[in-house]
């Protein structure tokens, strides 16, 4: 499974500022493990319905990040986590 990088992080999460990144980066988390954080913040009901349980490990430390970075967003909170358009 392939870390995330930089690169994956600035993509991810707009807006994201370079503590936000390395905080990220410092996790070890893959790339999909970041998408499943970005689910969890952006709905948890689904996953809860589909009785996937709670997010653990380093999906669990990505989410806690993310809630930080949208706590503390300079942005509307929405855009800050919506992936950038290609």
């Amino acid at each position: 499974m392939k870390r995330i990088s930089r690169d994956d992080v600035i993509n991810a999460i707009s807006g994201a500022d370079d503590v936000t990144i390395a905080k990220i980066i410092g996790t070890g988390a893959t790339v999909d493990e970041l998408a499943e954080a970005k689910a969890w913040l952006a709905n948890d009901e689904p996953l809860i319905n589909d009785l996937r349980p709670l997010a653990h490990g380093r999906a669990r430390d990505l989410v806690d990040i993310l809630s930080e970075f949208e706590e503390n967003g300079d942005e509307d909170t929405d855009s800050n986590l919506a992936p950038k358009a290609s």
